[in-house]
Order: structure tokens, then sequence, then C-alpha cells
């Protein structure tokens, strides 16, 4: 038995040994037959190695989203305007939204920027679920705001938002920006679902059409591009959301138009909703370092070059762009400060009192400070980009 033993372990250790062999030998070969081996990378000479470096000095990441939302159009955009060949380009990600690109640009290697809500970034700070983040994130600019469309069946009984309380509704893709917001929308009314779903958007939209969900929701920059391929042959309708007290911290007052979904809106009339605020961040490198030189150059290209941004084809919501709106409890990525006290031109006293009576005539003074500020920031963007100012 011993022998046996003793010639079982020399015939395990021979098989060993031939397989690591026939391994190193393999990779020998691979080596062999690879044209760039890694090991030769740095004998490119002086013209390709400055060419490699400045590639990936001069390009910076940005995740963003899926195509059903406005996230992935907004990053593509940026590229579209900003890239000039190898002196200066911008990487799109398609990511999965809001809420985990928060974790992202915190954590993942390689990127760089960032689209999320600033609700999101609030929550995430006032919860510590993922670490403290107050001095890891920095925000660039607001980019736009972004509805909430909650899609329900038009034959069904749902009249509101507060109908949904023990329905079945599709929150969006797990962890994205639509899923995390409209938790908070939901509990902050008091709404309790009976199923949180958290399937696409494609995938949420046809269980709503076969009855098995109550409710579709989506919190994208509008006009989006699963909204407005429902048909109103599908048997779907927009539901209004009321700016009820509860949502006034952190969220927006909105409309949905005839123009934005003609096939779900009639001609003159609006869907009353509400939104939240999208922001581009990143995270908060020590001055100085190469990835803080990068999303500086960054800066340095965006901001020049914001009115392009409101020209045809880019994506409509560029035009609420507005690059001085401040994000309450958040701090402004170094460079971006310094471009804009550089750069840009204090509200006049006639433009803060249009304002106001702009407000007044709305019967809006219930907004809360951070928020009537945002509007007004809004509002100076709203004249720019028409050239009034």
């Amino acid at each position: 038995m011993a022998g046996q033993r003793m010639r079982a372990r020399y015939a395990s250790k021979s098989a060993f040994l031939a397989v690591l062999t026939v391994s190193v030998l393999t990779a020998s070969i691979v080596q062999a037959q690879d044209s760039r081996p890694i090991k030769h990378a740095r004998a490119d000479g002086p013209v390709a190695n400055r060419l490699g470096w400045m590639m990936n000095e001069n390009t910076v990441g940005i995740i963003s989203g899926n195509p059903n939302g406005s996230y992935l159009r907004l990053a593509y955009d940026l590229s579209a305007v900003l890239d000039n060949g190898d002196e200066f380009r911008v990487l799109p990600i398609i990511g999965a939204g809001g809420g985990q690109n928060i974790k992202d640009v915190r954590y993942l290697k390689g990127i760089d920027l960032g689209i999320t809500q600033s609700v999101l970034l609030n929550r995430y700070q006032r919860t510590n679920e993922i670490g403290p983040i107050d001095d890891k994130i920095v925000y660039i600019s607001k980019l736009n705001n972004e509805e909430m469309h909650l899609i329900v069946r038009a034959d069904g009984p749902v009249k509101s938002i507060h109908d949904l309380t023990g329905k079945r509704v599709n929150f969006s893709d797990k962890g994205s920006g639509t899923h995390l917001s409209t938790e908070e929308i939901f509990n902050r009314l008091g709404v309790k679902v009976a199923k949180a779903v958290t399937v696409g958007q494609g995938d949420g939209i046809e269980m709503l059409k076969r009855g098995e969900i109550d409710a579709n929701v989506l919190i994208a920059g509008k006009p989006t591009g699963s909204t407005a391929r429902i048909k109103a042959s599908d048997g779907l309708k927009l539901l209004p959301v009321a700016f009820e007290k509860p949502l006034q911290q952190d969220f927006l007052p909105a409309v949905l138009t005839h123009e934005d979904y003609p096939d779900l809106i009639a001609k003159g009339d609006k869907i009353d909703t509400v939104a939240v605020v999208c922001v581009l961040i990143a995270y908060n490198w020590p001055k100085g370092t190469d990835r803080y030189n990068r999303v500086s150059k960054f800066v340095e290209n965006f901001f020049p070059k914001i009115a392009e941004f409101r020209k045809p084809p880019r994506h409509p919501k560029w035009k609420e762009a507005n690059l001085a709106a401040t994000l309450p409890g958040w701090k402004r990525h170094d460079a971006a400060e310094e471009w804009l006290a550089k750069n840009l031109q204090p509200a006049s006293a006639s433009e803060r009192k249009q304002f106001e009576e702009f407000v007044g005539t709305r019967k809006m003074q219930a907004f809360a400070p951070e928020n009537r500020e945002q509007l007004f920031e809004e509002f100076l963007a709203w004249k720019e980009s028409r050239g009034q100012r």
C-alpha cells in the first residue's frame, strides 16, 4: 500500500510538472506571437511614448447612464463638442445611473467625472451608507433638471401618486437615480407600495401593459427616449405629481407638455410633476496631482464653450445648464471656482428685481431658501440662453 501511494504521489507530481511545462511553453509562444509584448512597451521610441503619455494625460472618463435616460446623451455631447484629437478627449462610459455613479466616482479607478442627482448626494451624505463623502466628492456644475415621469394604465384605478399605496411599482434599474430618488419621494409622501420592482424601462413598460405592475417611474431629462416611444394606443398615460410640502427641500416643480410628448399629452395641456437637480461631480483629488490636473483641464475646455451646448443638435436640456449655480452643502471643484471668479459677471439688481416679481406672480414664496436661490440661477441661465443678458 505504501508503495502504491508513493507511486501515485510521484505520478501526480509528474503530471503537475508536465502541465506547468506546457503552460510555460504556451505563454512563451503567445508572447512571441504578440507583435506588441508588454515587456517591449517602453522600447517603442520617444514619439510613441510621448503619444501614449499625451493621450492618458488629456483624456477624462465620465460615467453616465443607459440609453433610456439623458445622462448618456449629455456625456456624448461633451465628447462631441470638446474632443480635440490627442490634445483633449472626453470618454463617455455607460453607467447604471445616479446612485451607482456616485459610488463609481468615489471608488472606481479610471473614473474622473460622473453625472448624478443632488438629492442622492444629500442622501449618501446623510446616511453615510457608502462612507464619508463630504471631503471626497466635489461638484463641477449644475447641468439640468430631471423630471419625474409617472406612467400608469389609462383605464386603471390609479388617479394620483397616493393611490399607489399597496400597489406594484417599477422603480427602474436597481441603484439608478430613478430607483433611489423615487424611494425618497415615496417615503416623504408616505406612499408604501406592496412591491417595488427594479427592472429597466423597456421591461417596466411592457409589464405595465400586461397589467403585471400598476405604475412605472422614470426620472430623467425630458424628452426621454423610452417615454417618447409610448403611443396613445398603448393604453398608458402620464400621471401628475403635485409639488407637496415634503418634497420642497430637495425637489423642484416641473411640467411636461405636448411639445415634450405629443402622443401622450394633448396640445395645450400640461402635466405637473416634480424634478431633481442633475449635477456633474468629480473626485476631490489633492491640488497639483495628475488626476486633479486632468479634471482642471476639463473645466478649462468645458466652461468657455457652454454656449455651444445650447445649439442643435445637442440635447435640449443643455439650455438649463448653469455654471454658476451653487449646490448647498457641497464644495465646488477649485478649478471651477477659480474660473467662475475670473469670468462670471455678477447678477444685477434689476435682474434680482425681475426674478422677485416673477416669483410673486406665481405664488412660489413657499420654496426653501436654497431652492429659491437655485430658481434665480436658472432664471439667469434662461435669460442668457436667449441672449437677454
